[in-house]
């Protein structure tokens, strides 16, 4: 899995490859040159909607970044496997979000299937990119924050939508949760 030195060194070879400055796709991409460059310094792994504006601000799916090598369909991934596959973050840096990627390997997809543990005390963070999201809540309670409107998930119940509007996920209940997700990105 792409480790955060592993992320940046991606992220700046494509940008590099554009004859992009860090400015340049700060301003294409909406993400700040500051965050930019922790990104590629590898100091700082960004939130998954900052992930998937820099991806398409390259003009790259989502998995560009995050794939080590391919695996021949069907991608299995077994339970017990998921922590070994785990993006690794540095301490704080996740804002208490932990992603798992379920889809790597697979290089034609077009959707990301994570599974991601929210802590009770998850960082409000707010996200929003193009294409749509699909999650469906396996533990504990989803505060879900999606335009004006606030709903509560529970296991067991869905939720899809159109991911340019500005959303907010954060465990409820005073409890961590874990959620399957499925982001798709329009290339």
């Amino acid at each position: 899995m792409a480790g955060e030195g592993k992320l940046g060194d991606r992220i700046r070879a494509y940008r590099e490859r554009l004859e992009l400055t860090t400015e340049a796709l700060a301003e294409k991409s909406g993400v700040g040159a500051a965050v930019l460059a922790a990104v590629e310094a590898g100091d700082v792994y960004p939130a998954l909607g900052v992930l998937v504006k820099i991806a398409r601000a390259l003009g790259q799916r989502l998995g560009t970044f995050m794939d080590d090598q391919y695996r021949a369909d069907p991608i299995i991934m077994r339970a017990g496997e998921r922590a070994s596959e785990r993006i690794s973050h540095k301490a704080g840096a996740s804002g208490g979000f932990e992603y798992f990627p379920l889809g790597r390997g697979k290089t034609d997809r077009h959707m990301e299937p994570f599974y991601i543990e929210i802590a009770k005390d998850a960082a409000r963070q707010v996200s929003s990119h193009e294409g749509e999201e699909f999650i469906a809540v396996v533990s504990g309670e989803v505060e879900l924050e999606y335009g004006d409107a606030t709903t509560t998930l529970h296991a067991g119940d869905t939720a899809y939508y159109n991911s340019v509007v500005p959303h907010i996920l954060k465990a409820g209940g005073g409890e961590p949760a874990g959620i399957y997700a499925i982001v798709f990105t329009p290339f």
